[in-house]
């Protein structure tokens, strides 16, 4: 599961387009974005990366080897398998917020998660990674010198220990060998100035 605000499509299309198009496994990403108007986010995606992209309806069963985008002004959460869409309170004064998406996946799929918190400002994702580290999860910040805005990924690493601080490729290279059910070593520096 990802998510990001500032920043945060041009790293997600960073480690996506890297992706194998066999990946076994489903991607949820909640990435801020204004209410106003029509997105053309999911075409943008879906033309730079080799999974099939949408946003998903209320109720859409989960599929993997897919990428489910949060509509815009709908947070997405993950329930008994399905995408639930809701236009419930503003969190962290987004909606989508990332922490409805990571925290509803740590309780759905515990330790069968991984959370990736990339380029954004502020602290949305946090509380996110940090329930799926007490399912057991894997949370990963991206680096904060990668990100054009670093103040979501260098909060989560003070505030959550993340599992991992990664750059783009390597949350690209280890995705596919854990969705494979490999393990993997992504024990990695988590200072932050």
């Amino acid at each position: 599961m990802f998510g990001g605000s500032a920043g945060g499509l041009e790293a997600l299309i960073g480690v996506l387009h890297r992706l194998p198009s066999d990946l076994p496994a489903t991607i949820g990403v909640a990435l801020h974005r204004s209410p106003a108007g029509g997105s053309q986010l999911a075409a943008i995606l879906e033309r730079n990366v080799p999974l099939p992209v949408s946003e998903p309806s209320d109720g859409e069963s989960v599929k993997p080897g897919h990428v489910y985008l949060a509509p815009t002004d709908f947070h997405m959460t993950l329930e008994d398998e399905r995408w639930r869409l809701n236009r419930g309170p503003k969190m962290h004064r987004m909606r989508p917020a990332v922490d409805p998406l990571l925290t509803s996946a740590a309780m759905a799929r515990g330790n069968r998660v991984v959370g990736v918190l990339l380029s954004g400002g502020g602290v949305d994702g946090v509380e996110g990674l940090i329930a799926i580290t007490a399912k057991g999860g894997l949370s990963i910040a991206q680096q904060p010198e990668q990100a054009r805005q670093p103040s979501m990924p260098a909060t989560a690493i003070r505030e959550d220990d993340v599992d991992a601080v990664l750059g783009m490729d390597e949350i690209a290279a280890i995705l596919p060998l854990l969705a494979a059910g490999r393990s993997v070593d992504v024990s990695r520096s988590r200072q932050v100035d």
